[in-house]
């Protein structure tokens, strides 16, 4: 990370972390998880992070009560998270509805919001002092579900850190109860979105059936080749991509797949491409590029039709693309796009519940890591716009450029508006510190039009790092 905020080192002063019950009585019962959310690439805590500015018209409001207070009464409509998770026959995960509630921790900062620089996006410093690790609180089972953090700055703004098990909820399911705090903090009698558990709509066959899609994102591939990213040496960095980027890039497309690629298409073909060129791999070592699909407004789902409105569930699936390392690089861009595009487009509620058969007849298992990489769209999540009283944040969304413990095989695709104003998206990646250099250097070949690239131009210039 380069910028004002690289080196940027703070205290925190935090009080003990409290339980926050709901307000009222809730009910006692045991829910069971879906076939979707118990799956072992789930079974962890997610951290998100929200940065707010002083606001005048609140005055000297303080926000830890407020959010503390709006929480107590969103647990009453959202009462599982109040829960603790238990694990019966099979693996398979249920909610404890117990009511004891959720970890809230009030902290102070000695620091300023402008100290973190003009462009705020992962990593951020001294995280884990924003989004503090209650000891004991992060085991799968028996652990709080949902922890906060409010941190108030010295210039009047606040920090928001939330960290959520992802086995409860994906970035809507979190952005949806998110927005029932809100609207109770800002003095609202109810949330306006109504929670629906009906989590038996992603559950399997009874009994289960053969899975009827290829499922290769749970591919069993060993590592002979060493080639799971190694820990040390690893370096941060992060990427904005904005109007003259995405142009520049859709230029290396066949005409056909132009208008037919999204932009999610776009970038993740081309992170997956200059990734795989960056890594090295042998040509022969097949190369996996995992997407985040939101089944959510897929043909059909659940039981009897759509995912209902007020889902709170984690509604998507993993498909994922495979090529050699070989065919990657020796191919234009288009051929990264058109396989990522492919995958994508087997998601329905048939894959969905696919995917549910094979969780409970292969024991849960976790997405393959060898040799993937997994991308995710929070660009229309909704985390800029939470507005808990003192408007929306600077930034909001993913704490962490990665997924789970596992660094540098995932990247978020994150909304973000650059110094200059400029909207756009930034993508936090981790490599090793080699493979970052050669990465930096493919993607500045893709980011100018061929037609328009002199042929010594250097390919560093045409990169904009959003740091």
């Amino acid at each position: 990370m380069a910028g004002p905020a690289a080196s940027l080192k703070f205290t925190v002063r935090r009080k003990a972390a409290e339980l926050v019950a709901p307000a009222s009585a809730t009910p006692r019962e045991l829910k069971r998880l879906s076939d979707i959310d118990d799956q072992d690439g789930l079974r962890f805590h997610i951290p998100v992070i929200q940065f707010y500015r002083r606001n005048a018209l609140m005055g000297a409001r303080d926000p830890a009560p407020v959010i503390r207070d709006a929480v107590a009464r969103a647990l009453v409509h959202y009462y599982p998270f109040a829960g603790r998770l238990r694990e019966l026959e099979g693996r398979k995960l249920a909610v404890d509805c117990t009511g004891e509630g959720v970890l809230f921790i009030d902290a102070d900062a000695d620091v300023r919001l402008d100290h973190f620089g003009d462009a705020l996006q992962p990593p951020f410093p001294c995280l884990d002092e924003l989004i503090f690790d209650v000891p004991g609180s992060s085991d799968v089972l028996g652990s709080p579900l949902l922890l906060f953090q409010v941190t108030r700055l010295a210039c009047g703004g606040f920090i928001l850190g939330v960290r959520l098990h992802h086995t409860m909820a994906d970035a809507q399911g979190l952005v949806q109860f998110l927005s029932a705090v809100a609207e109770l903090a800002r003095g609202a009698p109810a949330p306006s979105v109504r929670p629906v558990w009906c989590r038996e709509i992603l559950e399997a066959s009874n009994p289960p059936r053969a899975p009827q899609f290829a499922h290769r994102e749970y591919d069993v591939v060993p590592d002979t080749k060493g080639t799971i990213i190694p820990l040390d040496d690893m370096v941060h960095r992060s990427f904005f991509f904005g109007r003259g980027e995405v142009a520049a890039l859709r230029a290396h497309l066949p005409p056909a797949l132009r208008s037919r690629a999204s932009t999610f298409d776009l970038l993740t073909g081309l992170l997956w491409r200059c990734r795989t060129v960056a890594l090295a791999a042998d040509a022969d070592e097949e190369m996996r590029m995992i997407c985040i699909v939101n089944a959510r407004s897929s043909k059909g789902g659940g039981a009897g039709g759509a995912i209902p409105e007020g889902y709170y569930g984690n509604a998507f699936a993993f498909p994922v693309a495979v090529e050699t390392a070989g065919e990657l690089a020796a191919r234009p861009l288009g051929h990264a796009v058109e396989l990522v595009k492919k995958a994508k487009g087997e998601v329905g509620v048939e894959y969905m519940r696919s995917v549910a058969d094979l969780m409970v007849q292969r024991g849960r298992p976790h997405f393959t890591v060898v040799r993937s990489y997994l991308a995710s769209d929070v660009t229309k999540a909704g985390f800029g716009d939470l507005d808990f009283g003192w408007g929306k944040p600077v930034y909001g969304g993913p704490a962490k450029g990665g997924v789970g413990a596992i660094p540098g095989v995932a990247s978020f695709l994150i909304p973000f508006k650059n110094a200059k104003g400029e909207d756009g998206i930034v993508v936090p990646m981790c490599l090793p510190g080699p493979a970052m250099e050669t990465f930096v250097k493919e993607l500045g070949k893709l980011l100018t039009p061929p037609a328009e690239r002199p042929p010594q131009q250097e390919a560093f210039p045409a990169i904009r790092s959003a740091l």
